[in-house]
């Protein structure tokens, strides 16, 4: 699992860029910030061994942010990352889980179904000269990230919550 998820790191985040490490179990967050990749490699396996739901931001943190957990996981870390932390827009994350209410997992028929959807999603923006996406089991479903270089502002968020709210009107069902 270790190797799997340096690569994931290797992917989602930037040489010397800070990202949040956030882990979930029965109500407990263990979190820490990482500007090295090595070090949160070993503790997202450490965390994800101990049967923590490992993940990590999405788009680079504030290098200050740091001063809170610097390359060490906390817990509980009181302050996580924030929409106002983030310095600019790497991914756009489509999200595709089944719905069901709050902390039920999915069956395995509603995630092959999720898994389904988001190939659809892919086919269809593929189809429209969009570019491979990072595509990966979230666990309930699926997501597919897509590499985008937006300032962290109103317009940008905007553009981002119009393509997800297209997406959503062209695929989302009742389930």
């Amino acid at each position: 699992m270790s190797a799997e998820i340096r690569q994931a790191v290797e992917v989602l985040s930037e040489r010397g860029g800070v990202v949040e490490l956030r882990a979930l179990k029965n109500g407990t967050t263990a979190a820490g910030y990482f500007d090295d990749a090595d070090t949160l490699s070993r503790e997202a396996a450490k965390l994800d061994g101990q049967g923590f739901a490992v993940y990590v931001t999405a788009n680079p943190a504030n290098p200050a942010l740091l001063s809170r957990a610097a390359n060490r996981i906390k817990r509980p870390l009181r302050e996580t990352t924030s929409d106002r932390d983030v310095l600019r827009r790497r991914w756009l994350l489509v999200d595709l889980d089944p719905v069901r209410p709050a902390g039920v997992s999915s069956t395995d028929e509603e995630k092959e179904q999720a898994l389904r959807r988001a190939h659809e999603v892919y086919a269809y923006l593929k189809k429209r000269g969009w570019p491979e996406p990072v595509a990966a089991d979230s666990g309930n479903g699926a997501h597919l990230l897509y590499a985008v270089d937006l300032p962290n502002d109103a317009d940008s968020l905007d553009l981002i919550r119009g393509v997800l709210e297209a997406l959503s009107f062209q695929f989302s069902t009742a389930r």
